[in-house]
């Protein structure tokens, strides 16, 4: 039989890893996934739900051999030949056996790919609560086991020792396959009849579920030939996508009748969607090069459903504490088609006054929206406050916090706790309560701009479209302050002042030749001027072209915060510093705070993984 359908305890599969029994095929990519993916599924094995299906390919047979390595993180004493080989079910395996497993910190990133070393623990109260977030209660910590905040002058939570985490109450997860760890950590918890009900209910909702946790899997038995194992490593790889919840929406409402004055019709989402697509596509910044590069039927659902929460519980909680908004997928799936009608278009009208937000923002087309999915609170709030958001002071903050969450990195990875709390708090900032936390929770490491290299940040694309807002001219086309029109049909886009083979032949580190700081936004036939010649004599090769003064060509080049003499004495350590300070003082401008000095909070491109230059 060429292969089989068995069922591990996770317990056991993680020994088999541990153990080297269970190791990946060499050409299997690096594990790579980040701190937020890494908590949510601990969530899904601590409440049982299913994490899909792994697969392996038993060894041994002639049909395909491969050569083997362990799982990341694990050190096995002596070249041990596995038993079977994972093909599908890495990324997983991986997190739950460093988390669980290994005793030592998780080797993970975040969401802007920067390193980190993470140990996981589950907050007992929150996840026993009956109206608890199982994700929420699931965090990270640093590897000295303490939350800092103040800049890292204070301490938020501090699980250093076991009685640190005991008092606070937050179980660590490294231990649930450890019986004897487990039961010494109870015996110091459970201090008291309180917190012994809470031990009972916390055993019985989170670790039996974890140490009865089933992994199903394909085995594929020796006896599969290697042409059968190659097809099916393929169809794992790149095969079926999982419904989503629009095309389960789209099924819920499937049948639903439409009436109106003059006639009825079923309701057929997936029709709706794609006239709401035509009307925004007008807009480049929602409209890229290819479908991929559009606004997302998620997104739109996610905007549409936290209105209808909001307004189906308003006045019910403290956003702040509990938002009385929300988006998560079966909040979505409850979405009534009376809600969806109600609110859809109201949804449309704010992405069209959130286009016009954006270019006046200096992001005017897709590929530069630095997330897409703040799009979700920015039209949400639009819907909400309406016409107030026009007015000069609300427009101001509604501003300052787009900038806060784009500069300071916020909207990564799953934000269906985000979302609803900023559509709340800031509906009550703008009508005099206090700053939401994506405010002032926001920071920005002046270090930051010597790590941003290329469009996979957001930051980096927010620095990029800071210097279109504050106002700058093309050195060839400097009649205009390039705007959306000139964007378009001059084809801006980034070019680096110093270029590329000017620094490699002057030693120019990659970091600084690719950073942020030596790029900014010029039309395509600028770039071509420039080409690969060294400032000093481009500066004067524009001047022919253009036939401006010189002194008219540095007032065209200072409005992009760059020094034209340090361009016209190639001086690119002072260049670099001088702009560096700019730019900095651009972001302060923007969050409405200060930046974390670079000496104190130093950073580098080896902190960060997957860093490419564009």
């Amino acid at each position: 039989m060429p292969f089989q359908n068995p069922s591990y305890p996770l317990g056991e599969l993680l020994t088999m890893v541990a153990d080297g029994k269970v190791q990946l095929p060499d050409f299997q990519r690096p594990w790579k996934w980040d701190d937020e993916r890494i908590r949510s599924l601990l969530a899904t094995v601590t409440m049982d739900y299913p994490l899909g299906v792994m697969m392996t390919l038993e060894t041994g047979g002639t049909g395909a051999r491969f050569k083997p390595r362990p799982l990341a993180g694990v050190i096995l004493e002596e070249n041990r030949e596995p038993d079977e080989l994972l093909m599908d079910g890495q990324q997983r395996m991986t997190s739950l056996y460093q988390a669980l497993k290994s005793g030592k910190p998780v080797e993970t990133m975040d969401a802007r790919k920067k390193k980190l070393r993470r140990w996981y623990y589950i907050n007992i109260e929150a996840a026993i609560s009956p109206d608890g977030d199982r994700e929420e209660a699931v965090i990270s910590v640093p590897v000295d086991r303490m939350v800092r905040d103040d800049f890292g002058r204070g301490v938020a939570l501090d699980l250093s020792t076991e009685e640190q985490e005991c008092s606070s109450g937050y179980f660590p997860l490294r231990y649930v396959f450890d019986i004897g760890a487990t039961q010494r950590w109870m015996w110091e918890y459970a201090s008291d009849d309180a917190r012994r009900e809470r031990w009972r209910a916390f055993t019985e909702t989170v670790l039996v579920n974890v140490a009865q946790y089933q992994v199903p899997m394909i085995k594929l038995t020796k006896t599969t030939p290697k042409e059968a194992v190659c097809l099916v490593f393929e169809k794992v790889n790149t095969g079926g996508v999982p419904l989503n919840v629009f095309e389960l929406l789209t099924a819920t409402y499937a049948g639903d009748r439409v009436y109106s004055r003059d006639h009825d019709h079923d309701f057929q989402l997936v029709e709706h969607w794609e006239k709401t697509l035509e009307e925004l596509s007008v807009h480049p910044v929602f409209n890229g090069s290819d479908r991929s590069e559009r606004l997302a039927s998620s997104d739109f659902l996610q905007a549409v459903c936290l209105l209808a929460t909001h307004h189906r519980k308003r006045g019910s909680g403290d956003p702040f504490v509990a938002p009385a908004a929300s988006c998560k997928r079966k909040d979505i799936l409850e979405l009534l088609l009376a809600d969806y009608l109600t609110w859809a278009p109201q949804v449309v009208e704010a992405l069209h006054w959130t286009a016009r937000f954006l270019n006046s923002q200096g992001v005017f087309a897709y590929r530069d929206l630095p997330y897409r999915t703040q799009l979700v609170p920015l039209a949400a709030i639009r819907t909400l406050l309406g016409s107030e958001t026009d007015q000069p002071e609300i427009l101001d903050k509604i501003t300052r916090w787009y900038w806060c969450g784009v500069l300071g990195e916020q909207y990564s990875g799953a934000l269906e706790s985000r979302f609803p709390r900023d559509l709340e708090q800031v509906a009550g900032w703008v009508r005099g309560g206090k700053e939401p936390q994506s405010v002032t929770s926001a920071t920005f490491r002046a270090a930051r701009l010597d790590t941003l290299l290329s469009r996979n940040s957001a930051a980096y694309k927010g620095v990029y479209a800071l210097v279109l807002r504050q106002g700058c001219y093309d050195w060839t086309h400097s009649k205009d302050i390039i705007d959306a029109t000139i964007f378009e049909e001059q084809q801006v886009d980034v070019v680096r002042i110093f270029p590329k083979a000017w620094c490699e032949k002057n030693g120019i580190p990659a970091d600084r030749k690719n950073s942020i700081v030596n790029k900014t936004p010029l039309t395509s036939h600028t770039a071509r001027l420039i080409g690969a010649r060294a400032p000093s004599v481009y500066m004067r090769a524009l001047e022919t072209e253009t036939g401006l003064p010189g002194n008219w060509l540095d007032d065209a080049v200072g409005t992009h915060l760059i020094d034209p003499a340090d361009l016209r004495a190639g001086d690119f350590k002072r260049f670099y510093a001088t702009r560096h300070r700019e730019l900095v003082a651009l972001i302060e401008d923007a969050m409405g705070r200060l930046t974390i000095p670079a000496e104190a909070a130093p950073e580098s491109t080896s902190d960060y993984q997957d860093q490419g230059a564009a």
